[in-house]
């Protein structure tokens, strides 16, 4: 099929009448992803001291698996990543825990949840740090049973991984057309990431695809994540009254 030469001016005057085609469309935006972010640097010192003990704890137990492993690790923990256990109820972490809650309904709130019947509960809390040697990350994933998550950057620079997030639009993804300027976010983007620093605080839907790039090793990198789930205040009197 050849291309058309007529321009669009030509085709909207129609066959000879006055009638045209609109040569201006109304465009309306649907089924937003939000990713909201803020930069609260005063609490890292604080969460640093607070993180220090579990971090070191983590890589003691792995450390420990590797010299009973009878495999050789000739690179030493190089792809590691150590995992505290849940922060939840932690004292020194109370301020982030009342803050992420307050926001998380919040944001709801503002995407327009009725949250009327339902109580908002972090589920999930906790701080990992990715090996010095390089190569910690995160491969491509979702938080189940959530409506919300995030992150809190402890260490990081522009020299570190970064998050990065991904369109949950299955259907988009599958029919995606090359960009024409991957540097610029528009609606052809597929994948978007941030730049991770220290204080720089992420929330997120939980639904949303994200992974971790690979991490270099050249600076020390170490963030708090978090998850928090809409519970049926039903389901909570339901659990009280079997007590």
């Amino acid at each position: 099929m050849k291309k058309s030469t007529r321009k669009f001016d030509e085709i909207s005057c129609g066959s000879g009448t006055s009638k045209k085609f609109p040569t201006q469309l109304v465009r309306e935006d649907y089924f937003k992803c939000p990713i909201w972010f803020a930069d609260a640097p005063e609490f890292v010192k604080e969460l640093n001291k607070a993180s220090d003990p579990w971090i070191k704890k983590a890589k003691k137990n792995i450390h420990d698996e590797m010299k009973k492993s009878k495999v050789k690790w000739p690179k030493g923990d190089f792809g590691s990543i150590y995992h505290s256990n849940s922060l939840i109820g932690q004292p020194a972490f109370r301020k982030l825990q009342d803050y992420i809650g307050i926001t998380t309904a919040n944001l709801l709130l503002e995407q327009g949840f009725d949250l009327t019947n339902y109580q908002i509960f972090i589920t999930e809390l906790w701080v990992q740090e990715f090996s010095s040697k390089g190569g910690g990350h995160h491969t491509l994933h979702t938080h189940w049973n959530g409506h919300m998550s995030g992150f809190y950057f402890l260490k990081a620079s522009d020299k570190t991984s970064r998050p990065m997030f991904q369109d949950p639009r299955h259907g988009a993804i599958m029919n995606l057309l090359p960009e024409k300027d991957i540097s610029k976010p528009t609606y052809a983007s597929w994948q978007i990431n941030y730049e991770a620093k220290p204080g720089r605080m992420i929330f997120f839907p939980s639904y949303m695809p994200h992974m971790y790039v690979v991490d270099p090793g050249l600076e020390p990198f170490r963030f708090i994540h978090f998850n928090c789930q809409a519970i049926p205040i039903g389901v909570l009197n339901a659990h009280k009254n079997k007590k």
